[in-house]
């Protein structure tokens, strides 16, 4: 089967107009105006199979919302090559518009003063959905979401998290193969993270889609993507399982014991990181592990022990200082 999405040598470059501060440089400026050019994304390549749900990883400004925007045809690309279905997004096709949907986590696209019901109607009418499968959807949507009590409130009135849903639902009324979603669950509570995370999981698992994910919540990543792509000032640093980035990036394990005496000293054994009601959490070498913990099961009356590999918020950070460092 061909892969649904498929970008080859994709950069996107921009020239940017700078000067020193001050008023001679103002006045110097429109005349001789001086340029840099800042690479976005810069030869980035990579594919993505039918009903897979990647996770898109990388700090503020490192290009992932510039993907997306030209994966979905709201950006022209400086070179490069980019197929989704089959289609080039930038040409903005019709037949190719209907099949996909960007969520932004910090954008509104619902009219704030009416109630929710009447923006989805609005969708409807926008993709030319027969009635009897808008309702369907709609009334699926409402219920998976437990929105059923919301969707009569303007959308003024509705919380951060609720509006969210609403977003959601707006976005995947006309039900797309492809969904780009960008931070979906920035701001929002824990609740409310993990109902949208089983919704988006949920509607992967019905209708076979597409997702491409954004997320500074590992929890979204660790929940929803076997697969990661990491990206840092426009280049990707890795491509692969999540089971493989940890285990390539991570030079640690974490142990949490639990003992009889909670008083006794493990610093010999390895970095303390917390105590917490008898329970000590220790950072210890990776290649070291199974020496420590039968260490521990030897020399200590031990309760319960854990072993666990580093969070994977560490481990991404660890991706970047390295990539820094080099």
């Amino acid at each position: 089967m061909s892969s649904v999405i498929t970008i080859s040598q994709l950069s996107k470059h921009y020239q940017v107009p700078e000067r020193e501060g001050g008023l001679k440089a103002a006045i110097t400026s429109l005349f001789n105006r001086k340029y840099r050019t800042v690479k976005a994304v810069n030869s980035i390549t990579f594919n993505i199979e039918p009903g897979e749900v990647v996770g898109f990883l990388g700090p503020n400004g490192a290009g992932k919302t510039t993907t997306l925007k030209m994966l979905s045809g709201l950006l022209h690309p400086t070179s490069g090559d980019v197929r989704v279905l089959g289609y080039e997004p930038f040409r903005r096709s019709y037949d190719y518009l209907r099949q996909i949907t960007l969520v932004m986590g910090n954008r509104n696209q619902l009219t704030w003063d009416l109630p929710a019901l009447d923006s989805f109607d609005l969708q409807r009418a926008v993709y030319g959905i027969p009635v009897d499968e808008f309702k369907r959807t709609r009334d699926e949507f409402i219920d998976l979401l437990e929105l059923k009590d919301l969707v009569n409130k303007p959308v003024r009135n509705l919380s951060l998290g609720e509006r969210m849903k609403m977003e959601i639902v707006a976005a995947l009324l006309h039900k797309p193969k492809v969904l780009f979603l960008d931070e979906p669950t920035l701001g929002l509570d824990v609740t409310m993270q993990r109902r949208i995370r089983v919704f988006i999981a949920e509607y992967n698992r019905r209708n076979n889609a597409t997702v491409l994910l954004t997320s500074h919540y590992m929890a979204d990543v660790e929940a929803l993507c076997k697969r990661v792509i990491v990206i840092h000032h426009g280049r990707i640093l890795f491509d692969g399982d999540l089971s493989n980035l940890v285990n390539q990036f991570s030079a640690y394990k974490t142990l949490s014991v639990t003992l009889q005496n909670p008083d006794t000293e493990l610093s010999q054994y390895g970095e303390v990181l917390s105590k917490d009601d008898g329970r000590v959490t220790l950072r210890v070498p990776k290649a070291q592990t199974s020496q420590v913990t039968a260490k521990l099961l030897s020399d200590l009356q031990v309760d319960d022990l854990t072993v666990e590999d580093a969070p994977v918020d560490d481990i991404i950070d660890q991706v970047f200082s390295q990539k820094e460092e080099a």
